[in-house]
């Protein structure tokens, strides 16, 4: 049984794109993170929250404050690939995923952590405090209210995500740990806005609202006032669902490096990109992952054009904005020409 402390996953009402992004992100973190706008109580937070508690068990390693994978040597920071090359057993525990939150008020420091320059000089030797971003490797880092940040903090925070490796430099010395995590940032448009420069660097975006049906704003007070009346029988009702999708997730993970896409698909993405005006080449190939991470979601071991459909509706809008405080808007009547054409 999962936390009764924590809204099930399964049961959030509505929602779609929201919970999409964050699936595809716990699968590929390498998509870069996904950030959500909208306004309160449209259950950001609790999706968020909720996706950790949904994904399984991490194995770690034992004392190594990166929580490496005892498995993935590739993956591993520099002190256990050198216990695991010279043959060392490296002792493993089991960790429950867990949500890293970022305060507002952080510094650089703070996130990156910190190297100790004098021990560096008179002893050579690198001696590095992890920070927030140790923390989160393997784990989901969240900030809310993300368009508050220090603009020069988002930035540090987005390099490692598209990296997956946090480098912390000083007077010429540097430090290095794998720092792969699933960055989720949520924001409140009405409370300001992030600079443009800095909203292309997430992968994914979604724009989330309160449900304007009656009967879905009905359902998602039903639910809540039943999960608040009794939280371990409302966890039972959804526990079947809840590990259905936990291990849709799982496979998709291992399915996703064999996961192809044809050419063809390539060239529609690249034509969309110049037909919309969209700057550089980040967003051609945040779209392709995402069409990747979407078939292997499906299943599939090939991306299909609906994949890339998908994809084109959560990667794109964001980068589609032109002035200040005008939301991206997706032209998708010339996207669906251009998919027309063939």
């Amino acid at each position: 049984m999962k936390d009764p402390s924590v809204y099930p996953f399964t049961a959030i009402v509505g929602q779609d794109d929201m919970k999409l992004a964050l699936i595809l992100n716990a699968i590929n973190p390498a998509l870069g993170g996904v950030l959500i706008k909208g306004e309160k109580g449209t259950a950001k937070s609790t999706a968020v929250r909720a996706l950790a508690d949904l994904l399984p068990a991490l194995e770690v390693v034992e004392d190594c404050p990166f929580h490496c994978d005892p498995r993935e040597p590739r993956g591993m920071c520099a002190n256990c690939q050198a216990r695991a090359e010279g043959e060392q057993m490296l002792a493993s525990r089991s960790m429950k995923m867990r949500v890293v939150e970022l305060p507002v008020n952080a510094t650089e420091d703070r996130v990156v952590g910190t190297l100790d320059l004098e021990q560096a000089i008179q002893d050579g030797k690198k001696q590095f405090e992890p920070g927030i971003l140790a923390q989160a490797n393997r784990n989901i880092l969240y900030v809310d209210e993300v368009n508050l940040l220090d603009d020069h903090v988002v930035d540090v925070l987005l390099d490692a995500a598209a990296m997956g490796v946090n480098t912390v430099e000083r007077e010429g010395i540097s430090y290095s740990h794998p720092a792969r995590f699933v960055l989720v940032g949520t924001m409140n448009p009405e409370e300001g806005d992030i600079r443009p420069q800095l909203l292309d660097r997430f992968g994914l975006s979604v724009t989330v609202a309160g449900e304007h049906l009656p009967e879905l704003r009905v359902e998602v007070i039903k639910r809540r006032l039943a999960y608040e009346q009794d939280p371990v029988s409302f966890l039972e009702i959804y526990q079947a669902e809840q590990e259905a999708l936990g291990q849709r997730i799982v496979q998709a993970r291992r399915l996703l490096p064999q996961v192809e896409i044809d050419d063809e698909l390539l060239i529609r993405v690249a034509t969309i990109a110049l037909e919309l005006e969209v700057d550089g080449h980040r967003a051609d190939i945040t779209v392709i992952k995402t069409a990747l991470t979407l078939a292997a979601l499906a299943g599939r071991d090939k991306a299909e054009p609906e994949d890339l459909k998908k994809a084109l509706r959560l990667a794109l809008p964001h980068r589609m904005r032109r002035r200040p405080f005008e939301e991206g808007v997706l032209d998708w009547e010339k996207i669906e020409a251009l998919f027309a054409k063939g």
